[in-house]
């Protein structure tokens, strides 16, 4: 099974300009994402997509491979598409599962790409998981960057949102969940996806998930052992910072 990891990044963050270059513990952001994902065992190969010359151009330095794709998608996953024709095109071969991570999770462990992937090997109907990462204190459950989920009792999201959810009870009272952003897609599920029509509440939520659930689809959820930390904000930046100092990946 051919397994294509795609980091998609760009330098015109609404929230945080310039973000993928922003410097961690002496190395741009997107080179620790990078070379933490192309780790995993499992993937034939790791790239970035990009609309930016910088990054395209960091990425090759480190000896990375990158794409460069157009300025226009609004979200990840459209990127992650154009991407994946261009290097199926270029490499001549298909890939069976695309895993997306986002460019701003350098706390990504190798082993979260495992873990995301599992779900797809395991069961023919599940065309796409998320990993799924617990909440452990008011301030993220509050945090609007935090993408909360919520679970059947198959692991099947119920729904995503920036806000408090399930209940703005107590985190200790029940189990809260947040997106973590390694996403696996069956390889025609993802070109499918792009086609269909943007959604009213992943608008208004700024969650690409959010489409796969109103058109009816079903998201599997797999859980993670492993504690990451996104950045969204300057602030988060220098969160990480401390977090990944001495980390082994």
């Amino acid at each position: 099974m051919n397994i294509l990891a795609l980091i998609p990044a760009r330098m015109g963050s609404s929230r945080f300009p310039g973000k993928p270059m922003a410097p961690i513990l002496g190395k741009p952001m997107i080179g620790h994402v990078y070379e933490r994902v192309a780790k995993s065992p499992m993937l034939t190969l790791t790239a970035v997509a990009t609309c930016d010359k910088e990054i395209f151009d960091y990425v090759e330095s480190i000896g990375g491979v990158a794409v460069m794709t157009g300025n226009e998608h609004e979200r990840a996953t459209d990127r992650c598409a154009e991407a994946l024709v261009a290097l199926e095109r270029a490499n001549n071969t298909t890939y069976d599962i695309i895993v997306m991570v986002q460019g701003d999770e350098p706390m990504t462990h190798p082993d979260m790409i495992a873990e995301a992937v599992q779900p797809l090997i395991d069961h023919a109907d599940v065309q796409v998981t998320n990993l799924l990462g617990k909440i452990k204190d008011a301030a993220e459950f509050e945090d609007r960057n935090c993408i909360k989920v919520v679970c059947d009792l198959q692991l099947n999201a119920m729904y995503f949102s920036r806000e408090p959810i399930p209940t703005r009870c107590k985190v200790d009272q029940i189990p809260m969940g947040k997106q973590v952003c390694v996403i696996p897609f069956r390889r025609q599920f993802l070109l499918d996806y792009t086609k269909l029509a943007p959604t009213p509440l992943e608008i208004v939520e700024s969650v690409d998930m959010m489409r796969v659930l109103e058109h009816g689809m079903r998201v599997r959820m797999a859980p993670t052992r492993h504690d990451t930390q996104a950045v969204d904000t300057p602030a988060d930046l220098k969160k990480v910072q401390g977090l990944m100092q001495g980390l082994d990946a």
